[in-house]
């Protein structure tokens, strides 16, 4: 079996047991919206602050926002599967077999993007309904939505690896907690950085969310700059490659422990 049917099979295990659990998709369908709604009743008002300047609403500004976080809240937890098989086994019979290590960390973070992408659908067109304009179209929409399908595979990758390494549920979700809201909120994504302390912007320089969140708004404008949306995707792209190869990596560590 080649590495890419062993990673099409494990994505089939993994998206298998999701599916056996309906209140568990529920929560996860219905989230992205409560997010959606409430940061969009909350901060509707910060249009009138002087120097924001976007299109006709709030709801324009946020939709990317909301879309890169959702995938970083939800991919963030990919490294709680990885525990779930490592305290049933199931992870120590994979390993036992001549199964190409990467396709275990890939099958599972293609998992968690298709049901990103899912989550991706509802709140565009939840966004639609409440009034909101996308002059990019479906190409813009999709270029945002792949930006945050690579910011969720960075951050499960990073997740996945730190299950190995750490192999305990606690920390784990102490990390998730730890990088997840600082990431967030040190990004242009609910407000624009020129309205921002000066930290905070050079901050945001570096963080990958700030890249998805700013290339997708981009690219959701009547007139991308491609120029600029690009090169933010290159660096995404390569950060991913890292974060992956790095989680691979960390079976070793995991193997020798044993």
């Amino acid at each position: 079996m080649t590495a890419l049917a062993q990673t099409a099979y494990l994505t089939t295990r993994h998206v298998r047991f999701f599916l056996r659990q309906p209140w568990f998709i529920g929560i996860y369908l219905v989230q992205p919206v409560i997010w959606l709604l409430l940061f969009g009743a909350l901060f509707k008002n910060v249009v009138e602050i002087p120097g924001f300047t976007i299109g006709a609403s709030y709801i324009d500004y946020l939709v990317p926002g909301v879309l890169v976080m959702t995938a970083l809240f939800s991919c963030g937890w990919s490294g709680m599967s990885i525990i779930e098989d490592l305290d049933r086994s199931i992870m120590d019979r994979l390993l036992a077999t001549p199964i190409h290590r990467s396709a275990i960390i890939v099958g599972l973070n293609l998992y968690e993007l298709v049901s990103f992408a899912i989550q991706a659908l509802i709140i565009g067109g939840l966004a639609l309904v409440l009034g909101a304009h996308f002059p990019g179209g479906l190409l813009g929409y999709s270029v945002l939505t792949l930006c945050a399908m690579l910011v969720g595979a960075i951050v499960a990758s990073f997740s996945d690896a730190m299950a190995l390494l750490l192999r305990q549920r606690e920390s784990v979700i102490g990390i998730n907690t730890l990088l997840t809201l600082p990431l967030t909120f040190l990004s242009g994504a609910f407000m624009p950085l020129k309205l921002a302390p000066d930290w905070i912007s050079t901050v945001a320089t570096y963080n990958p969310v700030n890249w998805a969140v700013e290339a997708g708004r981009d690219a959701l404008s009547s007139t991308p700059d491609w120029s600029f949306v690009l090169p933010r995707i290159g660096l995404l792209v390569g950060l991913t490659i890292l974060a992956t190869a790095f989680a691979t990596r960390t079976f070793r560590s995991y193997q020798r422990s044993l």
